[in-house]
């Protein structure tokens, strides 16, 4: 396929309306910018939310929007309320200024009207994790003969204290996006035959595959030097969920997998998994124990409006345990989303929250099973759902900017299938 062909090929693929096919322009570029730089990925967001109120006011179009709206709704005025009652009403508003990001639930049911063009959004972001992949290992890499050099008997200390993270900021950030896209991509490669039988030979079809698990192979590479442990239960949970999908009758070999990788993996590793059994000699553990019965303390005392968004470093100290004196750390929240949700806005915005997102797994749950094609995006969705709730447990993702950016495109695309005419395989 030559150039023009394939800019051809991909209009056929956009709104028809002009405003409305640049808004899609601008919010995939959203997307495929969210692994490389959240600047970029907002800026093309507010360019395409921008683009695409210009063409409903021109044109009045149809609006789609999830059956989320009551929960969202109320999830979005429970943390304006909080605001409020926060000691730092100022230091709040920047949780409001976040909602804006649910617009991408929005623009995602609206302007992605193809099947083909949703599959390739999720197929260069699988490149790109993998390019983010390659990235974090160099870094890996450096970091560990810098360390070996300078620490040589404290690598283990230091290799975890500053991790790799790719193109973001930090690796909870890098981590996490990597984490929804293993779950994706491990469900295009268990569910989905790729390409389409009818479109390449066999050989051609298996080279392709072949050249997708090594892209998966990079990915969990990066995954597992980034050595975050909720990382690895988010990703362990989406693996029983999507081999439980494809090949049920395999369910028991997982147990002696996870046994056989265990022992196979570096010392590092082994030890990073077998922390888990010691959290008081495990500093990031032992904090979290603190920050728990600190936020827990805060919802008995401000059940209904917490103490504020983003006001947990504000008044910390206040509702430690008498005579406990707060552990070194980094505690701008409570690293858990449940928590931290009903500790710094109150029990009816986690409500609301809970509400929202069992409203998302169920809706995604029941397209799912419709067998919509490509039938491994909706059985992806449902896999990241769960690994971002079995992470959100130990981090607060919900409120990390990169990983909820992209959480909410990959929740959204079930939506997409469901309105999207159906696609060629």
């Amino acid at each position: 396929m030559t150039f023009p062909e394939f800019l051809s090929s991909a209009r056929a693929e956009l709104p028809s309306e002009p405003l409305a096919r640049w808004a899609s322009v601008f919010f995939s570029f959203s997307v495929l910018s969210i692994v490389i730089s959240l600047a970029a990925a907002q800026a093309f967001l507010s360019l395409a939310a921008l683009v695409y109120a210009m063409h409903v006011l021109r044109r009045r179009p149809r609006i789609s929007f999830p059956p989320v709206k009551l929960p969202l709704a109320l999830f979005c005025l429970a943390t304006v309320v909080s605001v409020f009652f926060a000691t730092n009403p100022a230091a709040g508003w920047l949780a409001v200024r976040k909602l804006v990001l649910f617009l991408i639930i929005l623009l995602a049911a609206n302007l992605i009207v193809s099947r083909k063009h949703l599959e390739w959004l999720y197929q260069a972001l699988f490149v790109e994790a993998a390019v983010a992949g390659i990235v974090a290992t160099g870094q890996f890499m450096v970091q560990y003969r810098t360390v070996r050099a300078l620490h040589p008997h404290e690598i283990y200390r230091y290799m975890t204290s500053e991790r790799i993270h790719g193109f973001q900021g930090h690796w909870m950030n890098f981590g996490g996006q990597q984490m929804l896209i293993f779950a994706a991509l491990l469900a295009m490669l268990f569910l989905s035959r790729l390409p389409t039988p009818d479109s390449r030979s066999p050989q051609e079809t298996a080279g392709w595959r072949a050249l997708w698990w090594s892209v998966l192979a990079l990915v969990t590479l990066s995954i597992v030097l980034n050595f975050t442990r909720g990382i690895w239960l988010g990703c362990a949970v989406a693996t029983l969920y999507l081999v439980a999908r494809w090949r049920p009758r395999w369910l028991w070999a997982l147990p002696v997998l996870a046994v056989v990788g265990y022992f196979a993996t570096p010392g590092m590793v082994r030890r990073r998994i077998a922390s888990v059994v010691h959290p008081s000699r495990d500093p990031s553990l032992s904090l979290r124990f603190e920050m728990w019965g600190v936020g827990r303390r805060m919802i008995k005392r401000h059940p209904w409006v917490g103490v504020g968004p983003d006001n947990i470093t504000e008044v910390y100290t206040l509702y430690l345990a008498p005579g406990e004196i707060p552990e070194a750390g980094y505690r701008d929240h409570l690293h858990d989303n449940f928590i931290q949700l009903a500790a710094e806005r109150g029990l009816p915005c986690l409500a609301a929250w809970l509400w929202f997102m069992t409203a998302l797994a169920w809706y995604c749950w029941k397209i799912a099973r419709q067998r919509l094609r490509p039938l491994w995006i909706a059985e992806g969705v449902v896999a990241g759902w769960l690994a971002f709730v079995a992470e959100g447990v130990f981090e607060f993702n919900f409120g990390t900017s990169p990983v909820l950016m992209l959480f909410l495109f990959v929740v959204s695309t079930p939506f997409v299938l469901k309105g999207a005419p159906a696609a060629s395989n």
